[in-house]
């Protein structure tokens, strides 16, 4: 009979199962497209370090699914909880027909285990459909070739999702026994009649905390984006955010003190169609959820500026790889071997002409077993450095405001030297700009954009500086843009070009340096000349280390896949983080309301009593959800612009503000979708709800 009970109930109540239902299901589909990444990866024809960086992502993501679970879990039993006092007047009358408490959680278990079963049917059938299109977004990200593609069940994710939403359920199910066992029958049967009391504050306190509350979240903004220098350590990041979490509850508590009052003021506004009843409803939400509005706005928050961040750290990384990786390899090693070194515990002496040879290394590599016949447009350059001319050195008198302003950078780093005529050849091979210098000038390439800024500091006081006795000056009050080394993004920190008249020593030389394309003309060729670089059982890799030697390398086929891989790593980690932030702020704003539209039922029976149609009352109903929706949203968008300054600044040389937009062009597609479908689900469900006691 019970269960039988439970189902009529279902299907009498289905309209405040919706959003519930919507939640799990969402929660479920997610959850089971993120953790099935391991079956995915098996049809991806992707190189091994890509792989290796799959199987990272999908171990981290096994983390992140705990606190996901964690999360989903407290918002079901948020979720349930709202349902429960939904029904106080139905247990209430239940339990004057003379059915036990026990028997009420029975029939709420039987309930929660069907919600349960169709949720997880449902989540997971769409779960193995969205992630078919997952594996296509991930081919996509790692840029792999999608030719095995098939359809895929993952056994493994689903069981996981199972489990973990079994105990959600369970967890559902305790705290249920417990609610339904503190209920007084009184209060079950009293519960439609009663209503949150209204607080007015005073409008004078309201406007002192709103502007104090508004200063603090100033100084806070100021703090992560004017002031983001002196924030090197966890603990200087932590007050920021600590004050950044205060201003936002003190807005909130303060909005319903003198908004109200304001807009009272306004007598034509206020006194106009339903607008008094809408302010008067709004100012009692805002005024008993100032905790919950401001935990929504802050997760609002970090799914903004996480997912606008992620996106625009991937954008800036896939454009910079096309400008950062000119050609197919780049090796440099130390210009001059030591006289004795010691290798796997024997001393080896080397010969004065091993040693002027070794400076070379096409020498080196060539003495080594490696034919040069495999690489073309070979280009070979020494790089100097002077330990008597340093950043600091660099700075001159602008060292002390330097030193403020980054207080961690290692000033006593030395300078890098470059002939121009050397750079030039370079240049030619990157496809970059070349540069004349008279004998007494010189000129910084930099693009790495804080150490630009700082360094045009220096050069705007006509900065100078002596090399072996003789006295040089900037051709340019500011840096230039150039590299040599290739990088995964603009992370040159500064190399310094002398005329090919400056008088730098052999002993100043600090490496060789060496730009080549390998002479090959398909993918597959490239790979082989690539392994005899980098892999371990390399004929010249063995070479290097029986001799003692070492040559230090960049590869553009490995950069572009480190740098892929990272990105999409972050952004992965970004989405699954932000979508679930998104979803459980949307559900409890949505849930709010729903509860606010049953406890109000009556104040809508008297808006109809007085005179108001239906269509008034859908709209004064469709004003204060929106209003209640669009609030925290609209705080929420304006930590975002500082949050996602700061963010940036933090990952100073991988993301850029150019790439920005698109990156947020996307976020706001996915709030608007998710965000949108909540609100109209919370509309439709509140004019249901209003309209049963007509």
């Amino acid at each position: 009979m019970l269960f039988k009970l439970s189902i009529k109930n279902m299907k009498k109540s289905f309209k405040d199962y919706a959003i519930y239902f919507i939640t799990l299901v969402l929660g479920v589909a997610i959850f089971y497209m993120f953790n099935s990444l391991d079956s995915q990866q098996a049809m991806l024809q992707v190189s091994q370090s890509q792989r290796d960086i799959i199987t990272m992502m999908i171990r981290m993501l096994e983390f992140v699914s705990v606190f996901v679970a964690v999360i989903l879990g407290l918002l079901i039993v948020y979720a349930n909880n709202f349902l429960i006092n939904r029904r106080k007047k139905e247990f209430g009358i239940y339990m004057t027909l003379g059915m036990g408490k026990r028997q009420i959680s029975k029939i709420i278990l039987f309930e929660t285990i069907l919600v349960g079963i169709l949720s997880l049917i449902a989540g997971i059938v769409i779960g193995i459909f969205a992630s078919q299109f997952m594996s296509v977004l991930v081919a996509k990200l790692f840029e792999a070739n999608m030719t095995k593609f098939e359809f895929v069940f993952s056994k493994g994710a689903c069981i996981k999702t199972c489990i973990y939403f079994a105990v959600m359920y369970l967890a559902v199910m305790f705290f249920n026994t417990i609610t339904i066992s503190r209920y007084k029958l009184i209060n079950l049967l009293t519960a439609i009649k009663k209503n949150e009391t209204i607080k007015l504050k005073n409008p004078i306190i309201s406007i002192l905390v709103f502007l104090m509350s508004a200063g603090i979240l100033a100084y806070s903004y100021w703090k992560v984006t004017a002031g983001v220098q002196t924030l090197d350590t966890a603990d200087k990041i932590l007050p920021p955010i600590l004050m950044g979490i205060i201003g936002t509850i003190g807005v909130f508590w303060s909005l319903s003190g003198f908004i109200l009052r304001l807009v009272q003021s306004m007598k034509k506004t206020y006194l106009k169609g339903t607008n008094m009843f809408v302010l008067r409803q709004l100012n009692n939400k805002i005024n008993t959820t100032v905790v919950s509005m401001s935990v929504i706005c802050l997760m609002l928050f970090m799914t903004i500026s996480v997912l606008s961040s992620s996106l625009s750290l991937r954008n800036t990384m896939q454009q910079d790889l096309k400008e950062m990786t000119p050609v197919d390899i780049n090796l440099y090693k130390t210009a001059n071997l030591p006289e004795k070194a010691t290798i796997y515990g024997i001393e080896k002496i080397y010969t004065k002409e091993q040693r002027e040879d070794s400076k070379s290394v096409e020498y080196t590599l060539t003495q080594n077993g490696f034919d040069m016949n495999l690489l073309k447009d070979v280009v070979e350059i020494p790089i100097y450095a002077d330990n008597n001319i340093t950043w600091k050195t660099f700075f001159g008198d602008n060292l002390d405001e330097v030193k403020t302003l980054y207080p961690m950078l290692r000033y006593e780093t030395a300078e890098q030297f470059v002939k121009v005529s050397d750079y030039n050849k370079i240049a030619r091979l990157y496809g970059q700009e070349e540069y004349e210098l008279k004998d007494n000038e010189y000129i910084v390439l930099c693009d790495f954009d804080s150490m630009k800024n700082i360094r045009n500091m220096a050069l705007k006081n006509e900065n100078k500086f002596v090399i072996n006795g003789k006295e040089y000056v900037s051709k340019y009050n500011e840096c230039k843009s150039g590299y040599i080394m290739m990088s995964t993004s603009h992370v040159n920190t500064g190399i310094i070009l002398v005329p090919d008249s400056c008088d730098l020593k052999d002993e100043q030389k600090e490496m060789m340096f060496l730009a080549a394309n390998y002479n090959a003309n398909t993918d597959e060729e490239k790979e082989k000349i690539e392994a005899i670089f980098t892999s371990s059982n390399s004929g010249l890799i063995q070479n290097l280390a029986d001799n003692g030697l070492e040559i230090d390398g960049l590869t553009k086929i490995a950069i572009i896949e480190s740098s892929v891989g990272i990105a999409t790593l972050v952004v992965f980690i970004a989405i699954y983080l932000g979508i679930i932030f998104l979803i459980a702020s949307s559900a409890i704003l949505a849930l709010k309301q729903l509860t606010e539209s049953s406890d109000n039922r009556q104040r809508y029976i008297i808006l109809r009593k007085i005179g108001c149609d239906e269509k008034m009352i859908n709209q004064a109903l469709f004003r204060q959800i929106g209003i209640f929706f669009i609030l925290p949203l609209i705080l929420a968008i304006i930590h975002s612009i500082f949050g996602i300054q700061f963010a940036l600044s933090m990952m100073s040389g991988l993301a850029s503000t150019e790439q920005l937009l698109p990156s947020v062009v996307a976020t706001v597609l996915i709030i608007g979708v998710i965000y949108g479908m909540y609100f109209l689900a919370t509309y439709w469900g509140s004019k249901n709800i209003i309209k049963e006691e007509k």
